[in-house]
């Protein structure tokens, strides 16, 4: 099995490889935080470092397939991606099944294409996305998916440059809107989760809750809003708030 990542996928790819026993190689950038890297080796992976973004190694990975016939999962451009990360839906509507709001942060789009494919439209799913990476923001306003800035804090896990064009139509016809916030304001997500809650999150794992603690997100009175925390690999536990 081969997969490019900014770190989560490949670390999920490494551990689904390593229980069914099949050899694994993991592409990411060298913008990949260290405990995104170690846990894929720590899953059994052969790890590659290519290039500075993911579109690197999503370039290297597709030479090794072709090299080699190994079986790639892409990180969310695949639909066997975006069911498996839209299962999350699945739960979360058992575990809080009357929510009216759920706020996703977004990089190529796999985890919220799955997620809106399965509310479709009966809750409100809201895309967050860092500034400084906005990628659905900009395909939205194009009519299709484009390239997009790809920087900032939260670079290795929400910045692929442009969003997957399985994903699109479907959030076009089933995400509400597209709320940008800022890096300092993930920071101080970051550090109110840890603070408060005592959770570690990546800065894209707290990018959604960025947009709430911010305000970019302002729920209407007794709206029932989730927020999804999707990633606590990052080295540091203690967060400048």
């Amino acid at each position: 099995m081969v997969a490019a990542s900014g770190g989560n996928h490949g670390a999920a790819v490494a551990y689904a490889a390593q229980r069914l026993g099949i050899p694994a190689t993991i592409f990411v950038p060298d913008i990949t935080s260290p405990a995104k890297a170690e846990r894929i080796k720590g899953n059994g992976a052969k790890l590659v470092i290519a290039g500075s973004r993911y579109a690197d190694a999503l370039a290297a990975s597709e030479a090794h397939v072709a090299r080699t016939g190994a079986m790639a999962v892409h990180a969310y451009d695949q639909a066997e991606t975006l069911l498996g990360q839209g299962s999350v839906a699945l739960e979360l509507e058992q575990d809080a099944p009357g929510i009216d709001t759920l706020l996703v942060a977004v990089g190529g789009g796999g985890l919220i294409g799955g997620i809106a494919a399965w509310y479709a439209g009966r809750t409100r799913v809201v895309a967050i996305e860092p500034e400084q990476s906005p990628t659905l923001h900009a395909a939205i306003a194009a009519g299709a998916p484009v390239d997009a800035p790809a920087g900032g804090l939260a670079a290795d896990s929400l910045a692929p440059r442009r969003v997957g064009e399985l994903m699109f139509p479907i959030a076009q016809a089933h995400v509400e809107r597209v709320v940008l916030v800022s890096d300092e304001a993930i920071r101080q997500a970051q550090a109110a989760l840890w603070s408060s809650l005592r959770l570690v999150a990546e800065p894209g794992g707290a990018a959604a809750f960025a947009a709430l603690l911010s305000g970019r997100y302002r729920p209407s009175p007794r709206e029932r809003v989730a927020v999804l925390l999707c990633g606590a690999n990052t080295t540091a536990v203690k967060f400048d708030g």
